[in-house]
């Protein structure tokens, strides 16, 4: 029999995830996701303990992706770090997709990882492998304590929640996600609780400065996540505005309507832009950003590589301030152009919208009555969604082709939409939207959290409707666009090139799911929708639940 080898004055595991977890509370992590494990049995039980005496909130979750996207959407909204626990294995190997997105998107994750010690390492130990540094470059800093270290839980708890939110060795930068990988040996749990060393609360550290000076043929764009700085950036330079819908920057007297449709019109004429956030929903957009005339300023972290033109390129890190513009005659014409451009497509779009005014009253009724019999369409789906909408709510849009719809028929309006378009998958939309809702509802209890959502997004993280007993189900209207497979697909060159069967089936990729059953075994309320009048009905109602949307043609896929 082998003696457990314990190094004189490293901690069991049992207290040092007591002092561990004591410590993040302190230094400001108030959301902590855990999923079921062996070896990271220490922690999941310090923080069931804490969460029991009211020191931070706990989420369960049983699959580790669904998880570590619960924990990205809470910290999108609470702009905290927010850790997720798992165990060794295969499990962390599960984390990679949100650490990816976090990574891409500046958004502080701590995924604490358990691992085995040295001696199990390199002799075919059951969920045994190389951990530390298993995120690769997604992970901005990796701090792996090993089985002979544990001493000062403190200490690390501090240290990765400051490089979560951006301290670095000699620099300071956007927060990102790390990785905190330990090592515990058995006994991995038992005893009294253990006190800790009280910490301080760790903020974001102080950014640079850096002044941005107003120039000539400007045009501010604003990608996702770009925040209502970009509607300020572009007051200050006196420059026409392009927002996408997840960009939080809708809004502002100087955002061009039906922006991606005037860039054509105007592009050449280009020659600067200023870029927050990530754009990637308009190839006109990106197009834009690529032309070698033009110069790209990037405002966000050093090294971004989100956004990059083919000519001259910036990028301004940290607090920037925006030297104010003083126009002249020829600046405002340059901004009357953008705007006047993107009037006349919204009053072209709106005649061709509006009913025939020459009908009589009964005509009229009779035509109100017939459309709302009509089937939904994406762009009326998307329509709908975002006019229901307000600004103490969330709009949460998955990477699908109805964020591209949405891009195209959004009116003005200062919502807080998200999107994980750091690398538009698919992968964790559900959980990202309930972590979204449940941070929403603790700071305000009016608002509701609506996903928008196709059918196979939702089916790709059918997982992330689970929510356990004892956790309160989070304020989350889900709304389905199911036009029965990846219509995205269709838009794509490869729709006109490839065999009509082929092409059905690996890119479509049709499914026979009913969506009502699927929300029945996970418990949620459940309405299906398949005219405008039936969908208007439905988001009157904003209250927790799922509802379908069949879209035009999806009727008949399935057979309803």
């Amino acid at each position: 029999m082998t003696a457990t080898r314990r190094v004189p004055d490293t901690l069991p595991a049992a207290a040092y995830a007591d002092r561990l977890v004591a410590a993040l509370a302190d230094a400001g992590v108030g959301d902590i996701v855990v999923c079921p494990g062996s070896r990271s049995q220490a922690i999941a039980l310090a923080a069931a303990r804490l969460a029991r005496e009211g020191a931070l909130h706990l989420h369960v979750r049983i699959d580790e992706r669904s998880g570590a996207f619960l924990a990205l959407g809470l910290a999108r909204e609470t702009r905290r770090p927010v850790a997720i626990v798992v165990t060794s294995g295969t499990a962390l190997a599960n984390l990679h997709p949100a650490m990816l997105e976090a990574h891409h998107s500046d958004v502080p994750l701590i995924a604490i990882t358990a691992d085995r010690p040295a001696e199990l390492h390199g002799i075919r130990a059951n969920q045994t492998t190389r951990q530390a540094g298993i995120f690769g470059d997604a992970a901005r800093v990796v701090l792996d304590v090993g089985a002979d270290a544990l001493r000062e839980p403190e200490d690390d708890a501090v240290g990765a929640v400051r490089a979560a939110l951006g301290w670095r060795d000699g620099e300071h930068t956007e927060p990102g996600p790390v990785q905190l990988n330990i090592a515990f040996r058995e006994p991995l749990s038992g005893g009294e609780p253990m006190p800790h060393r009280r910490v301080d609360r760790v903020e974001r550290p102080p950014m640079p400065s850096a002044t941005l000076l107003p120039a000539p043929r400007t045009v501010v764009i604003a990608g996702a996540d770009a925040g209502p700085a970009a509607v300020d950036v572009a007051a200050a330079l006196a420059a026409p505005l392009l927002a996408e819908p997840t960009s939080g920057a809708r809004f502002g007297p100087l955002l061009v309507p039906h922006g991606r449709d005037v860039v054509p019109q105007l592009a050449d004429e280009v020659r600067r832009v200023v870029v927050l956030g990530h754009p990637t929903l308009s190839r006109s957009v990106t197009g834009l950003i690529r032309r070698p005339d033009v110069e790209v300023v990037v405002l966000g972290r050093a090294g971004q590589d989100n956004v990059r033109g083919t000519g001259v390129t910036r990028v301004l890190a940290g607090r920037i301030e925006v030297e104010p513009a003083e126009p002249d005659d020829a600046d405002r014409a340059w901004v009357e152009r953008w705007l006047q451009a993107g009037r006349a497509l919204a009053d072209a779009r709106d005649a061709e919208a509006a009913p025939d005014s020459e009908l009589s009253r009964a005509d009229y009724a009779r035509a109100e009555l017939a459309e709302g019999r009509t089937p939904i369409t994406r762009r009326e789906l998307v329509s709908q969604v975002w006019d229901r909408t307000w600004p103490h709510d969330r709009l949460v849009v998955a990477a699908s082709r109805l964020i591209r719809e949405l891009d195209l028929v959004a009116g003005p309006k200062a919502v807080r939409a998200h999107a994980n378009r750091g690398l538009a998958g698919i992968d964790g939309t559900v959980s990202t939207a309930s972590g979204i809702a449940v941070g929403l509802e603790r700071e305000s209890a009016g608002g509701i959290t609506r996903l928008l959502i196709g059918d196979l997004a939702l089916l790709h993280e059918a997982g992330g409707l689970h929510v356990p007993p004892g956790e309160e189900r989070p304020r989350l209207q889900i709304v389905v666009g199911n036009d029965n497979g990846g219509s995205l697909f269709e838009l794509l060159e490869v729709a006109g090139s490839a065999d009509p069967g082929d092409f059905a089936r690996v890119q479509r990729t049709p499914h026979d799911v009913d969506l009502e059953h699927l929300a029945a075994a996970y418990g949620w309320p459940f309405e299906r929708v398949v005219d405008r009048a039936g969908l208007r009905r439905a988001l009157s109602q904003p209250r927790p639940g799922i509802i379908e949307a069949v879209l035009e043609g999806g009727a008949d896929a399935q057979g309803l």
